[in-house]
């Protein structure tokens, strides 16, 4: 356990990626042609749009994952934007003739994102260093569910340890995935959690997988705000922020960053939740992905214009 007033440490667990983004009018149709207004070169990735959340929020965070060989373009400029942001990258794996990831992504007027992304198959051979180098002074294990392949055991000893194992699952889990059953807590897209169900109804979604996991579940539905199964089973929301969107690409990643540390420094998840909810709305009010994660006197700016009330119980369903 961190000492008072020393920031927890969080270990995010991912596969970075190159963001190629272009902003358009409108999405072009199949086989037509639009010129795009901007062009931005950026990193990303579920669990690095994270990690630099957690960072600006005033977390200390350590990255481990495979990226590409040492001698590829790609690699090298995600890894010097995380040190720009004070994430610490020792722990990250290069892989020889392996290829970093690299995404397509247009951004509409209303600020959802359309992609395409490469993953050289290279990657999920990594071996990641040993458990004791990743755990240590570790409050918290922050993972993408694609990730299980090559971080399960590793999560599972976390657990062991008494280290909290948030998943941020942005696509359809398998029923028999080793971190539905490792993890501490489960955070679902609404799509990905009615897929992983089975069920086309977020609550009743909710109440299968509870069945499945002793984790605590929940799924962010964009602007309709946050469903979850409180301690009883019950169902509770919480809201989202009112804003103008004009980039939703990285929000989710910045929700599961934001509420793993709210959760890391002794927040419960009411608190965590609201939070996260903040953080997400902030980003998505600016364009840049997970370099537009806002900085923590921002947050507490936002939370402070909420209803104590509401900040402090959200509503059941």
């Amino acid at each position: 356990m961190a000492a008072p007033g020393i920031a927890p440490r969080i270990l995010c667990i991912g596969i970075p990626v190159r963001d190629l983004t272009f902003r358009v009018e409108t999405v072009p149709a199949r086989g037509s042609k639009a010129n795009a207004s901007h062009l931005a070169e950026i990193c990303g990735g579920n669990a690095l749009n994270a990690a630099i959340a957690i960072a600006r929020l005033g977390g200390r965070v350590a990255f481990a994952g495979p990226m590409g060989d040492a001698q590829e373009t790609s690699s090298g400029f995600i890894l010097d934007r995380m040190t720009s942001e004070n994430i610490d990258t020792s722990h990250i794996v290069r892989i020889p003739d392996a290829s970093t990831p690299v995404s397509a992504i247009i951004i509409d007027a209303a600020g959802e994102r359309t992609l395409t992304i490469y993953r050289d198959p290279a990657l999920w051979t990594v071996e990641l260093p040993d458990a004791d180098r990743l755990l240590a002074d570790c409050r918290a294990v922050l993972v993408e569910s694609r990730c299980a392949a090559f971080c399960t055991d590793l999560c599972t000893e976390a657990r062991r340890r008494g280290i909290a194992v948030v998943v941020g699952v942005d696509r359809a889990m398998s029923l028999q995935d080793g971190l539905l059953a490792t993890a501490s807590h489960l955070l679902f897209a609404s799509d990905q959690l009615q897929e992983t169900a089975g069920i086309p109804d977020d609550g009743a979604a909710l109440k299968r997988l509870a069945a499945l996991t002793p984790a605590f579940l929940a799924a962010t539905r964009g602007p309709y705000g946050t469903i979850w199964l409180n301690e009883t089973g019950a169902l509770e929301q919480t809201p989202a922020f009112p804003v103008q969107a004009v980039d939703t690409l990285g929000a989710g990643d910045v929700f599961h960053g934001a509420f793993t540390l709210r959760f890391a420094e002794g927040g419960g998840v009411r608190q965590a939740l609201r939070f996260a909810a903040a953080a997400a709305a902030l980003k998505c009010t600016r364009h840049g992905g997970g370099l537009a994660a806002p900085q923590r006197v921002e947050v507490e700016e936002l939370l402070s214009m909420s209803p104590a009330a509401t900040l402090e119980r959200a509503p059941r369903l």
